[in-house]
């Protein structure tokens, strides 16, 4: 007997409901997949609370653990093995799952379950970000919002690993010691900060080469005016709430700004682009680009962990154990 999290309805905290069930035996092609740690991102509140679409009603998009099980045609995996995924379709929020073959990456030996399951689909995301929407090279000056949460520690990790000079808001003086300590190189904290003339003092008046910004509300109009012209602005979440229409003159052409809202589950939907970018998030992950963990909930009490995580009280990646 398994244990699930489903959302019959749209809601608050208190719509997640724990049932049990009976997992399927693997058809072709799949997997039985015992999870013995499931990441939590703030898209799981989005699918929560209706903002996007949840199909099946179980939210939930990494996970890691061990394979139980295999059915025919799942290219060498074996009972036994140490796995991880990320991206669609939702439903980890359980103790055992079906999934894809396809979907799954081994895990190196000294990868700890933990580790890759608070980091990979948040590192599949900074992989987007710092490649497709906006390749990030030595010198390039990117400014992080958020950057003490789980994203934001492994962009400014990856980052910098890449060369890039990072400007990184955060929401206190406590979290500013966390995004230093990922390697930013310039921290402003305060919920309601000018970030703004914080950048432009430290660039001259030019700004930054590219921003991202996963708090929405009014932070995106703002941030516009912290990035240089001709750069590129990419919007990846609204966890301050929804975010209000932007006007094309907003973004040029005095600005001659480049304005992206890109989906890390339409990236991870791509099975080339999946594959390819799945094994540089294992790469990086080896080499020290992790996720801190901050905070670890029992499965059974997932309202307790969505509350938390939507108010803002926790930092770093958030876990879920079976």
């Amino acid at each position: 007997m398994g244990m699930r999290v489903v959302v019959r309805q749209p809601g608050g905290p208190e719509r997640l409901h724990i049932e049990n069930f009976t997992p399927p035996p693997p058809g072709t092609g799949e997997v039985l997949l015992r999870q013995t740690a499931i990441g939590m991102n703030f898209l799981d509140i989005y699918h929560r609370t209706g903002l996007y679409p949840l199909p099946g009603g179980i939210p939930g998009v990494e996970a890691a653990g061990i394979v139980e099980a295999v059915g025919e045609g799942t290219g060498g995996l074996t009972p036994g093995d140490r796995v991880v995924y990320g991206g669609p379709p939702a439903g980890a929020y359980c103790d055992t799952r079906i999934v894809d073959a396809e979907r799954l990456h081994l895990l190196p030996a000294d990868l700890s379950d933990d580790t890759a399951a608070a980091t990979f689909f948040k590192a599949l995301t900074a992989h987007m970000l710092l490649t497709r929407v906006y390749p990030v090279t030595a010198g390039t000056r990117l400014l992080i919002h958020a950057a003490a949460g789980g994203l934001g520690i492994i962009l400014t990790r990856w980052a910098k690993l890449l060369g890039a000079e990072v400007f990184a808001t955060v929401g206190s003086e406590a979290k500013a010691d966390l995004a230093r300590a990922a390697g930013a190189d310039h921290v402003i904290a305060g919920r309601d900060v000018d970030f703004a003339t914080f950048v432009a003092d430290l660039t001259g008046g030019k700004g930054v080469d590219f921003a991202i910004d996963g708090i929405g509300g009014s932070t995106l109009a703002r941030t516009f005016a912290a990035v240089r012209k001709f750069g590129m602005v990419a919007s990846v979440g609204q966890a301050a709430g929804p975010i209000p229409p932007v006007e094309v003159t907003a973004l040029g052409p005095l600005r001659s700004l480049s304005l992206s809202r890109p989906s890390v589950m339409a990236y991870a939907a791509e099975p080339d682009t999946y594959r390819t970018a799945g094994r540089a998030v294992i790469e990086a992950m080896a080499s020290g680009i992790t996720a801190t963990i901050g905070h670890a909930y029992p499965l059974a009490d997932v309202a307790a962990a969505h509350t938390d995580l939507e108010a803002g009280r926790t930092t770093g990646s958030v876990l879920l154990r079976p």
